[in-house]
């Protein structure tokens, strides 16, 4: 693990959109693994700012998002799929089919996942996974549990998630089921940056790099991973 430890999140923000930039640079065709929440919106502005100002094409890049709600509809502002344009893909000139989500409303869930397990190997596997950590060390929807999870599948959210989650639902009351890529989905990615900020997951950070491997600590796989960055501010880097 390469951990870097900046003052703020914008300063974040800058640095890990110039690593997912620089891929697209290199690589046009890249497969981008990508996650929802706080943590990665100053990257998602700073990528923006970037195609817009030296012209960086997305139209060649195919995504991957890490996980849905279930039971919510699409165009709900509260769904991955609604966040993930509002954020990043309505600045960029990427293709809409080129855009991937696990479908949160779909009937049988088991095949869902494994459909879009198999469209992501098919497409050549993930270049660069973007994670951020739960303030119980959860990535994607991965809670702790007694074992590490292999593919997508459908999980029931703790209530610490659900709690952390909660604020945004104002109107309709939150999902309390998810789906979501598993562990070892996430572990395939060529490369994984992760992201963390605030003192709320300074705990989380901790157990992560310095615990044991532990499937009651999702995140702490990671250190099985050759190449991962991880990215935090003081806050988050305080218990280390």
């Amino acid at each position: 693990m390469k951990v870097t430890v900046l003052k703020t999140a914008e300063e974040i923000g800058v640095a890990v959109a110039k690593i997912f930039t620089d891929e697209v640079k290199a690589n046009p065709d890249c497969i981008l693994g990508l996650a929802t929440g706080a943590s990665p919106i100053p990257t998602y502005n700073n990528i923006i700012k970037t195609h817009k100002e030296e012209g960086i094409s997305f139209k060649g890049v195919k995504t991957y998002n890490l996980d849905e709600y279930c039971d919510l509809p699409k165009a709900d502002k509260n769904s991955y799929y609604t966040f993930m344009h509002e954020q990043l893909f309505n600045g960029l000139d990427i293709l809409e089919e080129n855009v991937h989500f696990l479908d949160g409303n779909a009937t049988d869930t088991d095949a869902e996942c494994r459909r879009y397990d198999n469209e992501i190997n098919e497409a050549g596997g993930i270049d660069i996974q973007l994670l951020g950590i739960g303030n119980n060390a959860h990535i994607g929807f991965n809670e702790p549990a007694d074992s590490f999870t292999d593919g997508s599948f459908k999980v029931k959210l703790t209530d610490s998630t659900i709690e952390a989650n909660k604020i945004y639902f104002d109107e309709n009351p939150m999902p309390h089921y998810a789906l979501t890529m598993g562990v070892n989905q996430i572990m395939s990615a060529k490369k994984i940056v992760l992201i963390a900020t605030g003192p709320k997951k300074a705990e989380a950070v901790r157990n992560m790099i310095k615990g044991e491997v532990t499937p009651q600590v999702p995140a702490s796989i990671l250190q099985n991973h050759n190449d991962v960055e991880i990215f935090l501010d003081e806050a988050a880097a305080s218990l280390l």
